[in-house]
């Protein structure tokens, strides 16, 4: 969901409730959904933690410097602390996300060089020809 998506969603059932004498429009739920946003952020960098009750918690917490290594080369890199943002759900939206939220399948970036799977070859009626490998011999 977008925050678009969350507009008009909050925008459609204040209308449908009658919570104004007149219709709220989407620029106006918009801007107010936006304030929302900034007030959050604002709390977050001047106090570092902002407690919403039956939502949760944001707070920041700062990452200690570290060392790592770069995936390419393998050279070490010296990461520096940084501050980062944690969020830890509140008891009603734990309940509720545990009983009735679907789960949405993960996302993934198909590695470089990676074959297709074979579930996704197996749907193909067309057959796939033989390409020469690096040893001369002809390889599906």
């Amino acid at each position: 969901m977008t925050k678009k998506e969350i507009v008009r969603q909050l925008c459609d059932k204040a209308n449908k409730e009658k919570l104004l004498k007149g219709n709220l429009t989407q620029l106006a739920t918009k801007e107010i959904v936006q304030w929302t946003f900034d007030a959050i952020i604002e709390t977050l960098v001047a106090e570092g933690r902002i407690e919403l009750r039956n939502f949760g918690v944001f707070e920041v917490k700062q990452r200690k410097p570290r060392k790592a290594r770069n995936p390419r080369t393998g050279d070490r890199v010296d990461v520096a602390a940084k501050n980062v943002v944690t969020f830890q759900p509140g008891k009603e939206m734990e309940e509720r996300v545990r009983k009735f939220a679907k789960p949405i399948e993960a996302k993934r970036k198909p590695r470089r060089g990676a074959k297709a799977d074979a579930d996704d070859d197996a749907d193909d009626a067309t057959p796939v020809a033989a390409e020469p490998s690096r040893n001369g011999t002809a390889e599906p």
